[in-house]
């Protein structure tokens, strides 16, 4: 494919430059047609999604398939709003003039998806980069085999060749397009290849946006609803076999009620996947080998006292059962990384004040969850920490709100998206000014005399 990369960039950057997509009503054809095929292909994507990730059929449309065509639905009801001129106060020394700002596309986008999500973080993206008018470049990941080769033969029957493109391969085809001078990428994945990839957006002077992770907490106080607590970060945690950037990494629970949510969780594994997880069809799978070595070799490690549930594993079926640890030590090896398994470590604390205390004291995750029955309390925790966003007695449901934008902060990421957002996120946002050629007072002009100081020191 990087024979032919010449090719396909020259035709989207005409395609750009001839301005395609600058009316609302092409934008809104190609978003019809992303919907279309969101629908009519579901079959083929959940199959590629099952293929390459064990996900049942519910969870693919849920978290996938119609996540996507919710983002869809939603730039499609707001475009022509978003598309229109935002006014702004002229002051008083400028008038009579108006100014206001225009949203511009950038030119063309490349989208680097992870493998994780590989239906909804390509083509979630790719919303908010059509609705702002511009030419994009999808690459789907490698690690997802089979979901790759859906896009790569769904994707062009059914958008404007001329708009999209999708380039399947690995890291030769991946640094071949990252040589290229972009407008704007968007990677969603490790840090460490989000380095690389700003190492060679810098090249081009090239903006990023930059999805990332980290280790989202989950803090439950006393006076948390336990059950409800525990159901839905079980839920959180073991969604894709908790592969899930915004998943809860690790819980800090008040001391006072460890014990009720250990048990807690433990029941709610048992309701999600019955006696053995390993034969639900509602249970996904690690995507490949070297994931559930790495996932395995973090539970080999120790630094923790008991496991409450789960702890096997079968690598011929890249299966690790949902796993709750407990008594887990701050220096653990599930706790040094973003673990991106079906691991759950939790660790007391005393009170909410030392949970507090301990996220900051790391490096602010993509995500943040509190649990309490005190609305005051759970905003006090919110406002004494930093994450990419965060959510109060629930686990991963902000992501799902179109109108809150979905991005990092430090080290979990730079620069957000999903509705308005994304279509600002893709947009320039350029300051017009237009005055009237009458009047014209020669006050604004030299020679600068005294009278004209004066003037001009009272109105500006």
């Amino acid at each position: 494919m990087t024979a032919n990369l010449p090719t396909v960039l020259g035709r989207l950057r005409a395609s750009a430059a001839s301005g395609l997509l600058d009316g609302a009503a092409a934008r809104l054809t190609q978003l019809d047609q992303l919907s279309r095929l969101l629908t009519e292909q579901e079959d083929p994507l959940t199959a590629a999604l099952a293929a390459d990730l064990g996900k049942p059929p519910l969870e693919a449309y849920t978290t996938e398939i119609g996540f996507t065509l919710g983002e869809v639905a939603h730039a499609r009801a707001h475009l022509t709003d978003w598309m229109r001129p935002d006014k702004v106060r002229t002051p008083l020394a400028l008038r009579p003039g108006r100014a206001r700002i225009v949203h511009q596309p950038l030119g063309v986008v490349l989208v680097v998806a992870p493998w994780n999500y590989p239906v909804q973080l390509v083509l979630g993206p790719l919303v908010g980069a059509i609705a702002a008018g511009n030419t994009v470049v999808l690459k789907p990941s490698e690690v997802a085999p089979a979901t790759s080769a859906a896009l790569v033969e769904l994707v062009p029957a059914y958008l404007d060749e001329r708009v999209v493109a999708v380039v399947e391969g690995g890291v030769v085809e991946t640094q071949a397009l990252l040589a290229e001078p972009f407008d704007h990428i968007i990677y969603t994945g490790s840090g460490a290849v989000a380095k690389q990839v700003m190492r060679a957006a810098a090249e081009h002077l090239t903006p990023v946006t930059l999805e990332l992770g980290g280790k989202s907490p989950a803090i439950v106080a006393a006076d948390a609803d336990i059950d409800v607590a525990a159901r839905r970060i079980a839920w959180g945690r073991f969604t894709n076999a908790g592969q899930t950037c915004v998943a809860p990494d690790y819980v800090l629970v008040d001391e006072s009620v460890e014990d009720r949510l250990l048990g807690a969780l433990l029941r709610a594994v048992h309701d999600f996947y019955g006696d053995d997880p390993r034969r639900s069809p509602d249970y996904g799978r690690i995507v490949n080998e070297r994931h559930f070595d790495r996932i395995c070799g973090l539970l080999d490690s120790g630094g923790y006292e008991a496991v409450i549930t789960g702890g096997e594993s079968v690598r011929t079926d890249r299966y690790v059962a949902p796993t709750v640890l407990a008594g887990v030590e701050a220096g653990a090896a599930v706790m040094d990384e973003e673990i991106f398994g079906p691991i759950l470590p939790v660790l007391p604390v005393p009170d909410l004040d030392a949970a507090v205390r301990f996220v900051n004291e790391r490096p602010p995750a993509l995500a943040l969850y509190v649990f309490s029955s005190d609305a005051a309390t759970a905003e006090r925790v919110v406002e004494r920490t930093r994450s990419g966003g965060a959510a109060i007695n629930t686990t991963m449901m902000h992501v799902a709100v179109p109108e809150l934008p979905f991005g990092g902060v430090g080290p979990s990421g730079t620069g957000a998206y999903h509705g308005k957002a994304g279509f600002e996120r893709f947009s320039h946002r350029r300051a017009v000014f237009s005055k009237p050629t009458t009047p014209d007072p020669s006050v604004a002009y030299p020679p600068y005399k005294r009278w004209k100081e004066a003037i001009l020191r009272r109105v500006l």
